[in-house]
């Protein structure tokens, strides 16, 4: 496969048995095959995107030192502010060419889960910006939600198997600015090959050359959504749950032209998170004589944890 299937999420919330299930077949079949897909027909508006994007450019555009006041220690990243070249990928020394923010989970009715999860930061300098991340937030994880009941009756569970886990789910939405590049990189580049940790990752901003997919020939691949789309890929959670069937697959962010160090590059991945008490184990359905279960039994939570140790961003 060379290209990023097109998919319709229309089609799966129309009514209509036959366009419900081509949206399952064709997610499915891209999931298995690529681990990406282009969606249109979710529920994100132009103009929510047009006012996160300028509320997102307006926050990265602050004076350093503002920005660094709301980095906080402690958290490992997960709300808030981090610098840039604080992260890097798995295996990697050298940090990424990024600086990004991060929304985390609005809980509802859940004390349990609000003690757990590190609060919102309010920036106080942009009176918009925390409104239109919440509001994106949601509605991202709505089209997310629908995606992954296309994804349960394609692996022959119930419609609704994820919704209780990803209900207040330790979700995150990561506005993310790759600044211009002022001197050759070493061995760097704005976001190293890698897989993502979650469920799925809905991505806006994937609209220019520069983020690129592994195909199984392990062939980099150019993936470019149009502007009303979101590129949708397969997190190692859900491979793992899935026993590979749903593939994870290795993705990355390459440095632009010589000619284009001079621009910005801005990148908003929402991470669809479940809650930390998900069983990740091999889905029985997806275990026989010619796929032998490939991982351990683990929780989502501590699959995070690992995973974040590995990133660099919480300690042992």
């Amino acid at each position: 496969m060379n290209t990023i299937p097109s998919v319709d999420l229309q089609d799966f919330v129309s009514g209509d048995p036959q366009r419900k299930q081509k949206f399952i077949t064709e997610i499915g079949n891209a999931f298995e095959q690529i681990g990406f897909v282009a969606l249109s027909g979710h529920f994100l508006p132009d103009s929510l995107v047009d006012d996160l994007y300028a509320e997102v450019k307006n926050f990265f555009n602050l004076p350093q030192d503002i920005k660094d006041k709301y980095e906080i220690e402690g958290i490992g990243g997960q709300r808030g502010y981090t610098s840039f070249g604080k992260e890097h990928a798995k295996g990697r020394k050298e940090g990424d060419l990024k600086e990004f923010w991060h929304f985390g989970q609005y809980v509802v009715d859940n004390p349990k889960l609000e003690a757990e999860y590190p609060n919102n930061v309010m920036v106080t300098e942009l009176e918009k910006f925390n409104v239109v991340g919440k509001e994106t937030y949601k509605m991202l994880e709505k089209t997310a939600k629908y995606v992954l009941r296309a994804l349960a009756l394609h692996l022959g569970l119930d419609e609704y198997y994820f919704d209780e886990f990803i209900l207040n789910g330790n979700s995150i939405l990561r506005p993310i600015h790759y600044p211009p590049i002022t001197q050759e990189p070493k061995n760097a580049v704005r976001a190293a090959a890698h897989g993502d940790i979650n469920l799925i990752t809905l991505l806006m901003g994937a609209h220019g050359r520069g983020l690129q997919v592994m195909n199984h020939k392990g062939e980099w691949i150019d993936a470019i959504a149009k502007p009303d789309q979101l590129m949708i890929n397969v997190g190692d959670m859900l491979s793992r749950l899935t026993n590979n069937k749903l593939k994870s697959t290795i993705h990355q962010v390459v440095n632009p032209p010589k000619e284009l160090w001079g621009t910005s590059r801005y990148s908003i991945p929402f991470f669809m998170h479940p809650i930390s008490e998900m069983p990740l184990n091999c889905l029985v359905n997806c275990i026989d004589a010619e796929h032998p279960k490939q991982f351990e039994d683990i929780t989502a939570g501590e699959f995070l944890h690992e995973r974040l140790i590995e990133l660099g961003l919480i300690k042992k």
